[in-house]
């Protein structure tokens, strides 16, 4: 099972999302007998490089966010002691 296959949600995917679609149209019988699997394998493979990317973009924006948190943290400790 793969997500919704919106062209603007998987930009990276894009072209692989057009060719699957395009293979479910052309071959309505055959694709439930393994004639887009080639095209479903590629697809697979796409959508976990772009969730790898994401997850990556995702977790250096937390990093950046906790040391602001940290930083702000010091800053209100600092004021109490004086």
């Amino acid at each position: 099972m793969h997500p919704p296959l919106t062209l603007h949600r998987h930009p990276m995917c894009a072209e692989i999302i057009e060719e699957f679609q395009k293979c479910h149209l052309d071959h309505p019988a055959k694709k439930f007998f393994g004639e887009c699997t080639d095209l479903k394998i590629k697809l697979d493979r796409c959508f976990r490089q772009e969730k790898a990317l994401k997850r990556k973009a995702n977790f250096e924006e937390s990093k950046k966010f906790k040391e602001q948190l940290q930083a702000y943290k010091r800053e209100i400790a600092e004021k109490n002691e004086e």
